[in-house]
């Protein structure tokens, strides 16, 4: 099959969204079909930035991007994942269809880049939607996304709960199918004991105020009141914050061989206070590599992680609650190993070749589907 992913702007730093793209696209060419991912020079229908901090942001952004991608620097490639050599990356001025090859399936990889794929020609392929719904709490961005759960394209819900979620907007249960996100359990894996970690804490840190990184940081520092010995590493994409006290190890873009070995193999617990996930890809890759988790009890959370089972969960923004969690694990080592080996065990369920299967037996079913139905 000729598939091809819509992507936005070209992911010159590591994310959640566009690593799942990336996994599909090398296992799909490595099964022999011809993949394609398409990004975005420009969003024609990015929303209005909410602030002058954004806007400025945001253009500076723009800027980049253009001169990464012009080609000046040579061809623009990603430093922070495997591309298969198979997988054709495109780089192209906006989403239009006359910027998009023909294909047999075409598949949006979020809100934005399904409002363009739901108006491609049939020429493009059947149509399908990963559905990631990180939507923010801008409220004209949460609208256009939820609009797009009845757009005439098939979605992939990346986790149990969007599924319901779909039923309630408006979509039908023909149009959706559960194929869940995977872990490369050759790369998350565990190379430290989980018994002989050393004393430390490891959190992801974003700018964005749902990821819950201003109560994360509340929780460290009362945490670090009654261990003053505490140690924490945080890691993301952005640069350092002020925020961020000085006792705090900060890592920006890390690369993937030094996040495993050194930061979720080096920490004995993942604090991942988000308030909403699609499907939490970095406690995943934490409980692959032997970290105990103690989270917010979001829905993508959920997915692969219990209540006193193989993590410690708590309502999202609760400082207080996420708090008495990881004081439980600092000073209870027979509970932190136990959630970490559990965690171990449920997250093996979890893997890359499972999705795939799932996602290539869909695309297959619906594209040939779509060929054996009279044109109207």
């Amino acid at each position: 099959m000729r598939i091809i992913f819509v992507m936005g702007n070209f992911p010159f730093r590591p994310a959640g969204g566009p690593r799942l793209v990336y996994e599909y696209a090398n296992r799909l060419a490595a099964r022999g079909h011809q993949v394609t991912v398409v990004h975005g020079k420009r969003l024609l229908n990015e929303p209005p930035a909410p602030s002058l901090y954004h806007r400025a942001r945001r253009c500076g952004r723009n800027i980049r991007s253009a001169l990464l991608t012009s080609g000046v620097f040579g061809p623009p490639h990603i430093r922070w994942q495997y591309i298969d050599p198979r997988v054709q990356m495109l780089v192209v001025p906006d989403l239009r269809a006359c910027h998009i090859p023909d294909g047999d399936a075409v598949i949006a990889t979020g809100w934005y880049t399904a409002e363009f794929v739901a108006i491609y020609p049939d020429s493009k392929g059947k149509k399908f939607y990963v559905v990631q719904p990180n939507y923010g709490e801008i409220r004209e961005v949460k609208e256009r996304a939820e609009a797009t759960w009845t757009s005439p394209l098939h979605k992939i819900a990346v986790a149990k709960f969007l599924l319901q979620e779909g039923l309630r907007l408006g979509c039908k249960e023909g149009e959706m199918t559960y194929v869940p996100n995977g872990i490369d359990h050759n790369r998350f894996r565990l190379l430290t004991p989980v018994p002989r970690r050393p004393e430390r804490v490891a959190m992801f840190f974003s700018y964005q105020p749902w990821k819950g990184s201003a109560e994360g940081l509340e929780a460290l520092k009362s945490a670090r009141k009654v261990h003053p010995d505490l140690k924490v590493v945080l890691f993301g994409p952005t640069w350092r914050r002020a925020s961020i006290p000085s006792w705090i190890e900060y890592r920006r873009n890390v690369p993937e061989k030094e996040l495993v070995e050194e930061i979720y193999n080096g920490s004995r617990i993942l604090l991942f206070p988000s308030w909403y996930e699609g499907f939490g890809l970095v406690p995943a890759e934490a409980m692959a590599c032997g970290c105990a988790v103690v989270a917010a009890d979001n829905d993508g959370v959920r997915e692969f992680a219990k209540h006193e089972v193989n993590a410690l969960l708590s309502p999202p923004k609760d400082v207080e609650a996420l708090t008495k969690n990881l004081l439980r694990l600092l000073e209870d080592d027979n509970l932190r190993i136990r959630l970490a080996e559990a965690g171990i065990e449920t997250i093996k369920q979890f893997t890359w070749e499972r999705s795939t299967d799932m996602l290539e037996a869909l695309l297959k079913r619906e594209v040939e589907g779509a060929a054996l139905r009279p044109a109207p």
